[in-house]
């Protein structure tokens, strides 16, 4: 007879946690006393008179600005309508994110000035051809859920390269979008062309299939860009994320909880003036907080304060109940080398143990400056890997398999028994591209490093032929409104020949 064991605690899958509650409470009660004390400097006007109208304190009111001081109470009123959990579909209803506690989502980074040419290995602009090839490798990789950019379309006007983007990244991928926009205008022009690829409004409103980037600037300023972008998001029923990407030691104190509490009061501003805005608006916060090198002076991708920082806030926005935008898969290397894969590994298994929600930038190198599809693959199996280790070790009847060890008995083994057929396919994780041959079968294999097989598969991803992801109507149909935005931006035309 089984013997039940009683207050048995199971450990489903293994966590990690970097502040306590109570730790927690400081850094938010801390954040409270610097938005209601301190202040944020606000650069546009109707972000101003909202916040105003719904009870902050304005002073030293300039031409172009004001300081914003918000009392607790505001902050409590305004989590009381934001949501617990965002959600942001594809085009076509297939893929699905569901932002909320310790669910885990992988996707790109953005905006990236340079990128890696997969068949030249040269480091160059980045074009729109780049920017629809990263959305292909996105679309083919099992373990990336969303997609970001990955390079600044630069054979574009200046002022419309956002739109070029989105285009872009539509013809590559049917999984959840996380745009960037130049201005408010940009975000504009991208939600008609959302509109368009997925209905209408109405199909929106049931799942919108981008959320937006928006990004304050460090230290505690809200640029009338970014203040107008947010009432924009919260008015049409955009989800966005409000990301600070504070600089510990240059744009932010040097001191890791200093950075935490800066960076919780930028977030505040954001998550009040959505709500006064339109109660239950969807916001993701971030987010992005590293430290300069006091070296050479660059913010850090790589770093071990960077997975803290974020692991610490990821733990502080599950305290709060409102869905985290982290950053893993990224690193400081310049291409995809040993560096890159350990900086890699380090940060995405950090981002996965905490539950970090939508876990941004897998790609990123050169401290964001550069993008590499080799980087993207790589990390989609470290992503493939730490997911397996945050499946745990299940204890139960079946896994301890007492009966199988007595059948099999001192001096067997198990390669024969049903027990190992039946369960090897989902108990042991399976490497695609990481090798485990002996030597001599990996020399006749052509020994081929891990970089190697890294490479063969993006040029696998991009030289196979796929089913157009939308008919040539409605592409010309956006297309038609990049041209659009082009014309009224004639004068800002960028020679992308001039950086190559």
């Amino acid at each position: 007879m089984q013997v039940r064991k009683t207050n048995y605690r199971v450990n489903a899958t293994p966590t990690l946690q970097v502040l306590t509650e109570d730790e927690v409470e400081v850094i938010y009660y801390s954040a409270l006393r610097v938005l209601y004390e301190t202040g944020v400097r606000v650069y546009d006007k109707e972000g101003v008179e909202v916040a105003y109208s719904g009870g902050a304190i304005v002073e030293d009111t300039t031409e172009d600005s004001s300081l914003v001081k918000m009392p607790p109470w505001m902050v409590d009123r305004a989590r009381a309508t934001l949501p617990r959990k965002v959600v942001v579909v594809g085009p076509d209803r297939q893929y699905r994110m569901e932002l909320c506690k310790n669910q885990i989502y992988f996707g790109a980074g953005s905006d990236t000035p340079f990128t890696i040419d997969p068949y030249t290995g040269e480091r160059r602009r980045a074009v729109y051809q780049d920017v629809k090839n990263f959305a292909r490798v996105a679309q083919a990789l099992p373990n990336l859920d969303f997609h970001m950019s990955l390079g600044i379309t630069q054979d574009t006007a200046v002022g419309t390269y956002d739109r070029w983007q989105y285009l872009a990244m539509l013809e590559g991928t049917s999984k959840p979008i996380n745009i960037t926009a130049v201005d408010l205008e940009g975000v504009r022009d991208q939600l008609e062309m959302a509109h368009i690829r997925v209905g209408g409004k109405d199909e929106w409103k049931k799942g919108p299939i981008f959320s937006l980037y928006i990004e304050p600037v460090s230290p505690l300023s809200h640029s009338q860009e970014v203040v107008q972008k947010l009432l924009f998001a919260s008015d049409n029923d955009i989800p966005f994320v409000y990301t600070p990407c504070p600089l510990a030691g240059a744009t932010a104190p040097c001191t890791l909880a200093g950075t935490a509490v800066q960076a919780l009061t930028e977030s505040l501003f954001g998550i009040v003036l959505s709500q006064l805005r339109k109660p239950g608006a969807s916001l993701i916060i971030g987010g992005l907080m590293s430290n300069m090198d006091m070296r050479t002076m660059v913010y850090c991708y790589g770093s071990p304060e960077m997975a803290l920082l974020s692991a610490a806030y990821t733990d502080i926005t599950k305290w709060l109940g409102v869905p985290e935008y982290e950053t893993a898969g990224c690193s400081d290397a310049k291409l995809f080398d040993e560096q890159a894969a350990m900086e890699a590994a380090i940060n995405i298994s950090t981002a996965a143990l905490v539950g970090g929600n939508m876990i941004h930038d897998v790609g990123y190198l050169e401290q964001g400056l550069t993008s590499s599809m080799e980087m993207m693959v790589a990390s989609d199996e470290i992503i493939d890997m730490v997911k397996r280790i945050l499946r745990g070790i299940p204890v139960t009847d079946g896994t301890k398999a007492l009966q199988v060890i007595d059948e099999v008995g001192p001096g067997g083994h198990f390669l024969e028994h049903d027990h190992t057929y039946e369960r090897f396919k989902t108990e042991i994780w399976r490497p695609k591209l990481i090798d485990r041959n002996n030597w001599e079968n990996w020399e006749a294999a052509g020994s081929r490093t891990y970089q190697d097989r890294v490479h063969e598969r993006v040029i696998e991803i991009l030289e196979t032929e796929t089913k157009p992801l939308m008919d040539e109507a409605m592409f010309k149909e956006l297309r038609r409104i990049c041209e659009l935005a082009d014309a009224r931006h004639k004068d800002e035309e960028l020679d992308v020949n001039m950086f190559v």
